[in-house]
């Protein structure tokens, strides 16, 4: 092959939005296959070789539960030789929700989950799914929890942190979140910092949220605050050259207070700031404020 091929294999459990995904990296134009059964990956990678003149330098397959098992039990060893083979970049990134979200999901569409069987419930099928999709799971380069995105966050999450990636480029995020909401389920690091003052406790500043002037202030004046923003800094420093080192693709660094409203947001835009100018792809975005930045 003349250059380098990108793919991207995108998985998950039912209603997480594999279909949203794959469209969104369609419209970056991506060649895009749904469904692909596993085995004929490596039939799709050696095509390359006697057609690299024709065949597209993007490529984006969705692999799921309507594969056979057969195919789902050899993933590992398909997903080992795409790695191996020169030329080719593959991302693995796997879709998940909590189960309740899923279930809510199936309720609205009314849709059959693909492991039904008229004798187990929806709740088993689901949980049967994880399962059965557990080497991809394992494997995957990164996980997104879509418990908390609607199809527009969705896409716009991974048409910047996939799409617009660049092959072994690390891309990384900083995120707040709520515990009251749960923490992620796709975070690579979770910083606890409910210890710090809370400045709901300020009427005054109820109304703001962490990227607001008030909020800043307030926290800028708490050493321990500077205290807690100066560990994670250091940490993640500290660890950051050895992922980029393992040809690590994505991480994910989750910071949470109570509602993630502001302390969390807070350290979250602090810390891009900071490493803003260390990484060639950063992001920053709050999950209880929608805000990416």
């Amino acid at each position: 092959m003349h250059q380098t091929v990108r793919m991207i294999i995108i998985s998950g459990r039912s209603g997480s939005g594999k279909s949203t995904a794959l469209t969104a990296l369609e419209d970056q134009g991506f060649y895009c296959v749904d469904n692909l059964p596993a085995s004929l990956l490596t039939h799709l990678v050696a095509s390359f070789n006697t057609q690299p003149n024709d065949a597209p330098d993007t490529i984006a397959v969705s692999i799921d539960a309507r594969n056979m098992s057969d195919e789902l039990k050899s993933f590992s060893k398909v997903h080992s030789n795409i790695l191996a083979h020169q030329g080719m970049a593959c991302d693995v990134i796997y879709l998940d929700a909590d189960l309740q979200t899923l279930l809510k999901r199936f309720s609205s569409t009314r849709r059959r989950h693909p492991l039904s069987d008229g004798q187990s419930s929806l709740t088993e099928a689901i949980n049967k799914e994880a399962h059965v999709l557990s080497q991809i799971s394992v494997a995957a380069d990164l996980r997104v929890d879509t418990s908390h995105l609607s199809p527009h966050d969705l896409r716009r999450v991974i048409q910047q942190r996939v799409a617009m990636g660049k092959p072994h480029q690390l891309n990384l995020l900083f995120q707040s979140f709520g515990f009251k909401k749960g923490p992620p389920l796709d975070a690579d690091f979770v910083f606890d910092v409910r210890c710090l003052p809370n400045p709901y406790w300020e009427e005054r500043l109820r109304p703001y949220t962490g990227v607001d002037r008030p909020i800043i202030e307030f926290l800028e004046q708490r050493e321990v605050v500077s205290q807690m923003l100066q560990d994670i800094t250091r940490f993640v420093m500290q660890w950051l050259p050895l992922f980029e080192q393992s040809r690590r693709s994505y991480l994910t660094v989750a910071i949470g207070c109570t509602g993630g409203q502001h302390r969390s947001v807070y350290i979250s835009e602090a810390l891009g700031k900071r490493f803003r100018d260390r990484v060639a792809h950063l992001q920053v975005r709050h999950r209880e404020l929608l805000i990416d930045g």
